[in-house]
């Protein structure tokens, strides 16, 4: 069983739209459209969830309709919310160009004697086998 979004109700086995809830995700997009700013618009239109709730929200394309769910929104105002949530993002430092680290470069070699006692507590064997671990010496 999923999760019915947020908009919809299931009568009769169908999906349908419930438009007390509908009309808020409409202000919803729309609201955010205006003042950028996600947990104000949610407050505005009267969605008391929390900001990550919300920007699921605002991501959800089943709102565009999908063939289980009506449509709530249209595509332009969606991808107009998109591009606002991806500027704030970037404005707010929150994605950034990947850089890759730069490691250094190791040479060293291990070796371990065996192992000759066996105990029954396994940190105990471990903090023994441990000890017979050494770095090899290059030559």
């Amino acid at each position: 069983m999923t999760h019915v979004p947020y908009g919809y109700r299931i009568e009769d086995a169908e999906a349908v739209i419930y438009e007390p809830e509908a009309q808020k995700i409409r202000n919803f997009f729309e609201e955010y459209r205006a003042c950028k700013s996600i947990r104000a618009a949610g407050m505005k239109v009267g969605i008391d969830k929390t900001h990550s709730v919300l920007g699921r929200l605002l991501k959800n394309k089943t709102y565009l309709g999908t063939d289980f769910y009506p449509a709530i929104i249209d595509q332009k105002i969606f991808d107009e919310v998109q591009d606002i949530r991806i500027q704030n993002a970037k404005d707010q430092n929150r994605i950034r160009e990947y850089k890759p680290q730069v490691t250094a470069e190791c040479n060293s070699k291990f070796v371990a004697a065996a192992v000759e006692i066996k105990y029954e507590d396994p940190y105990q064997q471990a903090a023994y086998a441990y000890g017979f671990i050494q770095e090899a010496v290059n030559e």
